[in-house]
């Protein structure tokens, strides 16, 4: 029976438990109005928000690694839900909710049985350039498409440029009312999110305090919105939620039509991979400044688990939550509990709270996901990646660019082809260094970047990158081409100690070369052969045919080759 209850649990301790219940109340404040947000955002009635808050916070708790993870619904996830069912059926009918419940337990399983296969390398497969462009692309796709409910108005649209075409249609039909209080709450959102904590601080709070406080100010914007909504009885002039329905939700199993299986299995995957790696990347900032550790395989596990609940308590696609985790784990959470702790207060809501957002104005909804939005477009991310690296700036910019003009899915295929393009053309071109010795080493380094001792019989060539047969010719071609001198020389000796793998096609084009530079009378030689490409010499017939021999080292083979009455001359430059 041990091995079933989380460690965690089985080490809890009664001094954790007011942290855990102080976050717990401080994150629900949080999550009623992100969870009625989100079911907006993704096209769904306002309930399925707060029931995707229950039972995937208990599920990840049992499975996952994160101490402070808070799981629930998120903006980038409910666009994806979104962008994936609009095209299949109309916003909040039975055929939309039933597409996003199956949204969320194909997504699920596939985590799930990624995390049982050990898959949590998979984190890797999207850059975080990548991962960080599409976010960003999605935060400016959703602030765009916020601005209808913001101002009162219906335009169609999945990209940025049909939304805007569609909003700029539409501004004949603007709702006062709703641009009014809209306007209001998403400045009294900035405000209070830049000033705030500091005038909290000066009025004596701390700075942890400030903080968490200054976070609470959607809560505070929903209900006093709500309440003059009710008070100036404006609740006729402007669209609110509306009343939905009180209680904790039924089971429900999902409908499995295979047609809507496969147009939703990539969507899936994509809203999976997106979500899983965020989070992963969420949970480890957190864990370090606790000295903690992740455990990716147990994130996808953990994040399955609460998907396939999600599906089966009737809601949507989840993962975790940047802002709330950073809510969580400032108020005090210590274990996973705490989400325990928030799922039974959303319980408590559901049971007998849901009047206080009959009222509610979906522009100010819209005013909460734009401020939310915001906060994930990473500026400064992206200054840093194109000053670091201009391709994977490219591929940064690229995605975010996609998700606006493409739309979603198109938008991470091509944050992934712009991320490929470099590393494909990185190892077909792969890089060539001629080396020399450093007078009084035995070191080997680049003629054009030391001053080296050189030799005229002997001619050392480091190739830095594997040899396949994406790069096999060339890398002929340009070790012929460093032959081309007069005297030619009579060694040459490939500096292997960057080659990590050799395939069937480039041990074909090392045969070829030998033999060639055979007949030219000039020796071939290896040098720092690593282990494993040497176990694959030695399986094929290269070694038997070379010309000359395998040395452990190139000052092995510079002491060797090199004869002492030919001249070592000193070339190349100082660093």
């Amino acid at each position: 029976m041990t091995p079933l209850i989380p460690g965690w649990l089985r080490g809890y301790s009664r001094s954790q438990l007011p942290g855990d219940l102080v976050a717990a109340l401080v994150v629900t404040m949080l999550l009623v109005p992100q969870g009625l947000a989100y079911a907006a955002l993704a096209g769904l009635p306002p309930q399925l928000g707060l029931y995707a808050s229950l039972a995937p916070m208990v599920a990840y708790a049992a499975l996952g690694s994160s101490m402070v993870m808070s799981v629930g619904p998120v903006a980038v996830a409910a666009l994806m839900t979104a962008s994936a069912l609009t095209p299949l059926a109309t916003p909040g009918s039975p055929e939309y909710i039933a597409g996003a419940i199956l949204l969320a337990l194909l997504s699920g399983l596939m985590l799930f049985v990624f995390g049982l296969l050990r898959l949590g390398n998979l984190a890797r497969l999207l850059s975080h350039p990548v991962v960080s462009g599409f976010i960003s692309g999605a935060a400016l796709l959703i602030v765009i498409g916020q601005l209808r409910p913001l101002l009162g108005v219906q335009a169609d649209g999945q990209t940025a440029l049909t939304l805007l075409v569609g909003l700029a249609g539409s501004l004949g039909e603007i709702n006062l009312w709703a641009t009014a209080i809209g306007v209001s709450v998403l400045v009294l959102l900035v405000l209070a999110r830049i000033h705030l904590p500091a005038l909290l601080r000066r009025l004596g709070a701390g700075t942890q305090t400030a903080d968490l406080l200054a976070r609470l100010t959607p809560m505070v914007a929903v209900l006093a919105a709500a309440g003059l909504v009710t008070g100036l009885g404006l609740d006729q002039r402007l669209e609110v939620v509306g009343s939905f329905p009180s209680g904790l939700p039924s089971l429900v199993w999902p409908a499995l039509d295979p047609g809507m299986i496969r147009q939703l299995l990539l969507p899936a995957l994509v809203i999976g991979l997106i979500g899983f790696v965020e989070s992963v990347a969420i949970a480890q900032a957190f864990a370090r400044q606790r000295g903690q550790r992740i455990d990716p395989d147990a994130e996808l596990r953990g994040l399955g688990a609460a998907n396939v609940v999600s599906a089966f308590s009737g809601a949507f696609p989840v993962t975790g939550g940047f802002s709330r985790t950073a809510v969580n784990a400032e108020a005090g959470a210590r274990t996973p509990l705490a989400g325990v702790f928030a799922a039974f207060m959303i319980a408590l809501v559901l049971l007998f709270a849901t009047g206080l957002f009959r009222a509610l104005p979906m522009t100010v909804l819209a005013a909460v996901i734009i401020v939310a939005a915001i906060g994930l477009v990473d500026w400064s991310g992206l200054r840093r990646v194109w000053r670091h690296d201009r391709a994977e700036g490219l591929a940064f910019a690229g995605t975010a660019v996609g998700v606006l003009v493409l739309g979603v899915e198109w938008g991470v295929i091509t944050g992934v082809a712009l991320s490929l393009m470099p590393l494909v053309w990185r190892v077909s071109h792969p890089h060539l260094a001629v080396l020399g010795r450093v007078p009084g080493t035995e070191h080997f380094r680049n003629v054009l970047r030391y001053r080296v001792e050189t030799h005229p019989a002997v001619v050392f060539v480091r190739v830095d990158e594997i040899l396949f047969f994406g790069n096999a010719e060339g890398v002929h071609h340009a070790l012929e081409h460093q032959l081309e001198c007069d005297p030619p020389p009579q060694h040459l000796v490939l500096v292997m100690l960057s080659v990590s793998h050799v395939d069937a096609t480039a041990l074909d084009m090392l045969e070829e070369l030998n033999d060639s530079l055979a007949d030219r009378g000039i020796r071939l030689h290896l040098a720092e052969v690593k282990g494993p490409v040497m176990d694959r010499l030695r399986n094929g017939p290269l070694l038997g045919r070379l010309s000359g021999e395998v040395f452990l080292s190139a000052n092995e083979a510079f002491e060797v080759l090199a004869r002492p009455e030919d001249a070592v001359s000193l070339t190349g430059r100082t660093r």
